[in-house]
């Protein structure tokens, strides 16, 4: 089975799975005090471990191991924006975000996000990486990404995902402009937003400037994209280029904001999402302190509230962007990890919770470790 694999905002830890989900072992901290952002394992060479941090002494940067965690290097030129003649209009990676093992096809790829919002790429394992000008020096760069605070965790260039079935087709989710979708491996770039509402804008319904908070394909119907944003939960089927609001038929005490969805690796119908309040003074916590998993087995047109095993009450859980997964066993085990320090895992598809680890630093990044 898969094991765990935690940044938190004080250093990474391990979780090892003991044996048929039933039991976890805790290994760390790793990086202790650093800042972990994202913390992912490679599914086509599952030794190779990278880790985006931003660091006290160092700054932001990449780690690296190529021994399962064993051992450690830092990259020898970190995700970096070109330099500027003009100093107006120059920028400097805060933190990477997101780390993405690139195709299957191209071994040693990897591809990161950074705020403020900027792709960058690396061909050999993370040890260099260069900064992709189709988007980071795009003309229309300035409107996607504005200068501002933008999230509490800084205007991000949020995900990157890549067409399981040809490398030159990604999608890439920004807080500032939404999604962007490229057909050329990352050489030019168009927004794909349609349908999409930003409610905090004058115009609720621009070409671009919403906020998409996660994306993800169903692996089994790669044409099906699944989108949690600040203005709910929404699909589109590809070749359509305008999104559905599925979240209406969430249960409207609930709501449909959030931070994140997962969809099932072998159904392209079913995904889960963690809900959050998100009333007027948004505390982005589970809504009135009763956390639950929703599940939809129909691709949007009903949920399923999944809570046993979470408190009923007074718990008022935050999910992070990166800190809800899925592992690919049968049944599909599900975890999610809070700021408040706790992971809680599901080795039945959502229908049942169990806390297996606590006291951690807050959680900003969970993943399943593909078996070597």
């Amino acid at each position: 089975m898969s094991d765990l694999l935690i940044g938190t905002r004080k250093g990474a830890w391990i979780l090892r799975d003991e044996g048929g989900r039933a039991g976890w072992r805790l290994e760390g901290p790793l990086f202790l005090g650093q800042i972990i952002n994202h913390f992912v394992a490679d599914p086509r060479t599952p030794d190779v471990w990278l880790v985006a941090a931003k660091t006290g002494h160092l700054g932001p940067t990449v780690f690296r191991s190529t021994d399962a965690g064993a051992t450690w290097a830092e990259a020898r030129q970190p995700p970096a924006f070109p330099k500027a003649d003009d100093q107006a209009t120059a920028r400097a990676v805060s933190h990477t975000f997101w780390l993405q093992p690139g195709h299957a096809s191209e071994p040693g790829v990897w591809w990161a996000g950074a705020s403020p919002p900027g792709l960058f790429r690396s061909e050999d394992n993370g040890e260099t990486w260069e900064s992709v000008a189709g988007f980071n020096e795009h003309p229309m760069y300035p409107k996607w990404a504005p200068p501002g605070e933008g999230t509490p965790d800084g205007p991000l260039l949020n995900q990157i995902v890549i067409d399981p079935r040809d490398a030159a087709h990604m999608y890439i989710a920004t807080s500032t402009a939404g999604v962007f979708e490229s057909l050329d491996c990352g050489a030019s770039w168009a927004p794909l937003n349609q349908g999409v509402e930003a409610n905090f804008l004058p115009d609720p319904n621009p070409e671009y400037g919403q906020d998409a908070h996660f994306i993800a394909l169903a692996p089994t119907r790669p044409d099906r994209i699944w989108q949690q944003n600040h203005c709910g939960i929404y699909r589109v089927d590809r070749p359509e280029t305008r999104w559905t609001r599925i979240g209406k038929a969430m249960p409207p005490e609930v709501g449909d904001v959030g931070f994140t969805i997962v969809p099932h690796p072998r159904d392209a119908d079913t995904a889960w999402v963690f809900p959050m309040d998100g009333t007027d003074v948004w505390p982005r916590v589970s809504p009135g302190g009763r956390p639950a998993v929703y599940r939809t087995t129909d691709a949007g047109v009903s949920w399923t509230r999944q809570d046993g095993g979470f408190p009923a009450e007074q718990a008022w859980l935050t999910v992070k962007r990166q800190a809800f997964c899925a592992d690919e066993a049968t049944p599909l085990g599900l975890y999610l990890g809070a700021t408040n320090g706790e992971v809680w895992a599901s080795a039945d598809e959502g229908e049942s919770w169990r806390e297996i680890a606590r006291r951690l630093p807050e959680i900003y990044s969970l993943a399943a470790a593909p078996a070597a």
